[in-house]
């Protein structure tokens, strides 16, 4: 996944688009559009025009659901499934990583400057 936890929130942007979002995840913006249907809970913002408007609260839910459908091999159903069982739990747990991510960059950085 080609998200950076850290990027996404030292950002001062509100809003991406679906263009944005696809990017960040490697993937098409038809199979954002096709996760939106078959996830309930995600509904970004559209504007009057009707393109979506994706907040960094819809780009933390289509990354637990990418992770979940593409990386873990969960079919749509059972993602549904884990998400609503778990309420949160594979949030907490894919921001420690992204956590632990950034904190590992740091010690590397700092350990190439000494």
């Amino acid at each position: 996944m080609s998200i950076l936890v850290k990027e996404l929130y030292d950002t001062p942007k509100r809003y991406f688009t679906i263009g944005e979002v696809a990017n960040m995840f490697g993937v098409s913006q038809s199979l954002i559009r096709f996760w939106e249907g078959e996830f309930p809970s995600l509904k970004p913002s559209k504007n009057r025009k009707g393109d979506r408007l994706f907040t960094i609260k819809n780009i933390d839910q289509l990354r637990t659901i990418f992770h979940l459908v593409k990386e873990k091999g969960y079919t749509l159903e059972g993602a549904r499934t884990e998400i609503s069982s778990k309420k949160g739990k594979e949030d907490k747990k894919l921001n420690i990583i992204g956590e632990l991510k950034k904190t590992k960059d740091l010690l590397l950085k700092l350990s190439e400057e000494f």
